[in-house]
């Protein structure tokens, strides 16, 4: 039965289709724009840092990750500010502005000619990038119908999962051999292609009408939301402890040539797609349960590739379930976080990327605090085995909060209390 978007104009199966795989492909954008400069970090730290270069190439690849740092920190801040600020705009205009956000960040990125100013640049062009999840998984729940509320999310997550497949890899290939700033003039271009699909096929949504600034940053105030944030921000930050710094990891450790870098980097987008529709489709089943699933592959993950990353096998069965097991987190946490911010539903959907990409952020800079002090590539991937524990650890809370008030006779997720506040209606 075909769905609506405003109450009256049915869709067709096909531009439903149509408009997801726009979405997706902005997601495809994001995905490339945010994982490219991993692989590329020698390239980066080379181009940008000669001098440290060549004096230090390791201190050089731990100060080169301080771009990814400033993405993710980026994506920190735009998030929530966006989210709260345009949640009562139509989301397809609101979409179309964060576009052009993206291009025009994308771009100054690849002109920009020293450290500092592509490191202010990747700042700017992640500020919309949690807003454009939060705001597309919204549109994409309410075309995939009651009931598939997070499958809506991991199919605008796929884009992202893909790009790890296919974009990043290429575009990592383009950077080796045409050079890193044509590579993203080549991201520039994915996100112009996005703004065309999006302003032909995703149809007219509106925002909430109802929805204030001071509404939205209201779910600041309940406990959940900040410990889910936890989750999200520290048990994350394991994935990015180890993908950030997977390019010295495969050419050090692993000992192979630079080249097979996109071809490690194919194995991980593979192991995210995977994961993020595997976990859309659970989460979907239970979120609790799936959070404690993927935290037990992914600390699994993290230990394999910590004690056999000197072979090949270790290295690909490491890095393609530490990508499966983050991924299946990504939409099960955005669900727990719908679920427990209440009406403040557009901030929640974007906060999930704020909190991702905090870990992202963590996970970047003390892997390259512990590269910095002499102990090595591998020792980002026991940090991240360290933050993922610490991951778990807060899923355990948060649901025992759930219990206290079911004994409680209170429904939850949505029976979670404020804080400073005894219960909430």
């Amino acid at each position: 039965m075909p769905l609506t978007t405003d109450g009256s104009t049915p869709l067709s199966s096909t531009r439903i289709r149509l408009a997801l795989l726009a979405l997706a492909l902005g997601g495809f954008g994001i995905g490339s724009t945010e994982f490219v400069a991993m692989g590329l970090l020698p390239n980066l730290a080379q181009d940008l840092l000669p001098g440290v270069y060549a004096a230090s190439p390791d201190a050089a690849n731990a100060q080169a990750g301080w771009l990814i740092s400033a993405y993710a920190l980026g994506v920190v801040v735009g998030a929530p500010t966006i989210a709260a600020a345009a949640a009562r705009w139509p989301r397809k205009q609101l979409l179309l502005a964060l576009l052009t956000a993206f291009t025009l960040g994308t771009i100054a990125s690849a002109l920009l000619p020293s450290f500092e100013s592509v490191l202010v640049a990747r700042f700017l062009a992640a500020l919309p990038h949690g807003a454009y999840f939060g705001i597309a998984s919204l549109v994409a729940a309410n075309l995939m119908g009651p009931g598939k509320r997070a499958r809506g999310i991991a199919l605008v997550l796929s884009g992202l999962t893909i790009a790890n497949v296919i974009g990043v890899p290429i575009i990592t290939w383009i950077g080796q051999t045409s050079g890193w700033r044509v590579a993203y003039l080549v991201v520039a271009g994915i996100f112009a292609l996005t703004f065309a699909a999006v302003a032909i096929f995703v149809p007219f949504q509106s925002g909430n009408p109802k929805a204030t600034m001071r509404a939205e940053l209201r779910a600041f105030r309940r406990l959940q939301v900040w410990i889910t944030l936890g989750i999200g921000a520290i048990g994350f930050g394991g994935l990015f402890a180890v993908y950030t710094y997977v390019a010295p990891l495969v050419i050090e450790i692993t000992g192979l040539p630079a080249a097979a870098v996109p071809l490690v980097l194919v194995v991980v987008g593979l192991g995210m797609t995977v994961g993020n529709f595997a976990g859309g489709a659970l989460a979907d089943w239970s979120v609790r349960r799936t959070m404690y699933i993927s935290f037990a592959v992914l600390i699994g993950a993290l230990v394999t590739l910590g004690l056999s990353a000197q072979s090949l096998a270790g290295l690909l069965v490491g890095v393609f379930l530490i990508g499966a097991a983050a991924s299946a987190l990504s939409p099960t946490i955005q669900a727990r976080l719908m679920d427990v911010a209440h009406e403040s539903q557009s901030l929640a959907a974007a906060l999930n990327h704020s909190s991702l990409n905090v870990g992202n952020a963590l996970g970047a800079a003390l892997g390259g605090v512990a590269i910095a002090g002499g102990l090595g590539y591998l020792a980002p991937v026991w940090i991240g085995v360290g933050l993922s524990i610490i991951g778990v650890l807060l899923t355990l809370v948060t649901f025992s909060i759930d219990r206290r008030w079911r004994r409680r006779g209170v429904d939850v997720p949505y029976g979670t209390q404020l804080i400073g506040v005894v219960r909430d209606k």
